[in-house]
């Protein structure tokens, strides 16, 4: 299938109305109207993040213009390439950059994209697979990276991951489990103690144990390393908690983007706390953890955190992923037929 300038297809579209207010839902659109790119692609998946949720709201710090078309994930096939290192019936996963924020995003029947944003999908690696990572389950490998890198050993003792039941903290699970790893999950749902477990953590604790710290600039040590997805509060407490030369991955700021902490930590224990960029992550870095998830980092069993929707069901969800109500992933079949 291609599209040309006159063929319509649909994509789900965020606008805003005569009266000033916002609305998202499915239209029709044509290839004129997206924005210029090397590379012409016809999507066959996409994903819901927390950002998209904000870009589906037109949130000016994501949706700088309107309308808009979120989607910060998408995979696909070429169909038209006006770069020489691209060839049309390559299968390519895109995270990250700028798409679905400061340029339309995955969910779209077709995208066009800078040919530097592609990465050619790993074999072994299914599209629909490559989504249900997305960037929640590229950022957690990142994170999983910088523990290995920092030497934090699964023999050094058990690694914290906060904000678990959401995608970069059930996929981390996941990972770390995979790897050999002791994971204490923290979450602020009883309901998914059981889910947790099953996905790989040897024990599931409230998110108030992990905050009911004393407010000292230590604490007594328990984490030989932290995946934190929630930020603020939690991060300072994960971190006063980490143990001599631990490693603390910071990747998210839903609990806030302050960091009341002192330098203890990292000079009297020489704790690293490393932030994980996804959006701006160097292309030779994206292969590399892309491989990886295809190869030694693989997950069996990603169905069992995916939640499949269509365009036309998308809307739904939105509100649901800014109220923290989803739990795993939520995949949209971009492919399916859209009334």
């Amino acid at each position: 299938m291609s599209a040309s300038g006159r063929e319509s297809f649909p994509c789900y579209q965020v606008q805003r109305d005569e009266q000033g207010q916002v609305h998202g839902g499915v239209s029709q659109i044509t290839r004129d109207q997206l924005p210029d790119g090397e590379l012409l692609i016809e999507v066959q998946w996409s994903s819901l993040n927390y950002k998209d949720g904000l870009a589906a709201l037109g949130h000016p710090g994501v949706a700088r213009r309107l309308p808009h078309v979120p989607g910060i994930d998408a995979a696909g096939v070429i169909v038209e390439s006006r770069n020489s290192q691209w060839q049309t019936g390559q299968s390519v996963v895109i995270t990250g950059n700028e798409l679905g924020a400061g340029q339309w995003g995955g969910w779209s029947r077709f995208i066009q994209v800078p040919a530097n944003w592609a990465v050619a999908l790993p074999e072994g690696l299914s599209a629909r697979d490559a989504m249900i990572y997305g960037t929640a389950g590229f950022t957690a490998a990142q994170c999983l990276r910088h523990l290995i890198r920092a030497e934090v050993e699964p023999t050094a003792g058990p690694v914290l991951v906060t904000g678990a039941t959401g995608g970069v903290g059930c996929l981390a699970v996941m990972l770390l489990k995979h790897l050999g790893y002791e994971v204490v999950a923290s979450s602020g749902k009883s309901a998914a103690e059981s889910w947790l477990t099953e996905l790989g953590a040897s024990q599931v604790v409230d998110r108030s144990e992990v905050l009911n710290s004393p407010e000292k600039p230590l604490a007594s040590t328990r984490w030989a390393g932290v995946v934190d997805t929630v930020g603020g509060a939690t991060l300072a407490a994960a971190i006063r908690a980490t143990g001599i030369n631990g490693c603390v991955t910071a990747c998210g700021v839903v609990g806030g983007a302050e960091l009341p902490l002192s330098v203890y930590p990292f000079i009297l224990r020489g704790v690293t706390l490393a932030g994980v960029t996804s959006q701006n992550c160097p292309l030779p870095l994206r292969r590399e953890i892309w491989k990886k998830l295809a190869s030694e980092w693989s997950l069996p069993g990603l169905d069992r955190i995916a939640n499949e929707v269509t365009l036309a069901e998308i809307g739904g969800e939105v509100s649901k992923i800014l109220a923290g109500q989803i739990q795993g992933r939520t995949l949209v079949n971009v492919g399916a037929d859209v009334a």
